[in-house]
């Protein structure tokens, strides 16, 4: 009977995630500085933030999960695309899947088609501040440098890890959960640790 009674609530509040995955899609969209090539799929509210000057480019299919419930591991953080310098470019691929990760362009992101990126990683291709040994006092006013950051196609990042900037990850490679990545991966390996290293290639 109890199961019963709670069916008609569970459809109420299917409906209404779905009435608002579809709301924050639309909202993201029409953006004047967001180019959408398809589908959108949002579930929870993710954080997008385009500075003027800046783009968001998502291809066809793209998934950005905010949303705990149903998810494999616990969600520290929505979703978060962040791109707040003048030029700044973040471009996802078709079919990829983003679940609660910050995504942070000082100049250039990109991540190609079919990805799978886990919940709480860190891509970012600035260091926000320089080392500026010279004058530490001084550190927190600089703004550091960039270098872009690129994912290949078909490319697996686990859970918790950090992309630094200046790293290019080869197509179909695989980014052990924890991982922190400062150097640029080939295709075809699975590298983990801290620093990030080859663990696995195709060969073996």
């Amino acid at each position: 009977m109890a199961d019963n009674l709670g069916n008609p609530f569970k459809i109420v509040v299917k409906i209404l995630r779905r009435i608002g995955s579809s709301y924050h899609a639309a909202a993201i969209s029409s953006k004047r500085n967001v180019n959408t090539a398809g589908k959108l799929r949002v579930y929870g509210k993710p954080l997008v933030e385009i500075k003027d000057g800046c783009k968001l480019y998502l291809g066809d299919n793209v998934v950005l999960n905010s949303r705990n419930e149903g998810y494999h591991v616990n969600m520290f953080g929505p979703v978060k695309l962040f791109a707040d310098r003048t030029g700044a470019e973040i471009r996802i691929g078709s079919n990829t899947r983003i679940h609660g990760t910050c995504i942070h362009a000082y100049s250039s992101i990109t991540i190609g088609d079919n990805c799978l990126i886990a919940a709480n990683c860190q891509i970012f291709d600035g260091n926000g501040h320089d080392l500026s040994f010279d004058d530490p006092s001084n550190r927190l006013n600089t703004e550091g440098t960039s270098e872009p950051v690129v994912i290949g196609n078909s490319v697996w990042i686990g859970s918790g890890a950090v992309i630094m900037p200046g790293v290019q990850i080869g197509e179909g490679a695989v980014i052990s959960a924890n991982s922190v990545v400062g150097k640029s991966v080939p295709p075809m390996v699975v590298v983990g640790g801290n620093p990030a290293v080859i663990v696995k290639t195709l060969l073996d």
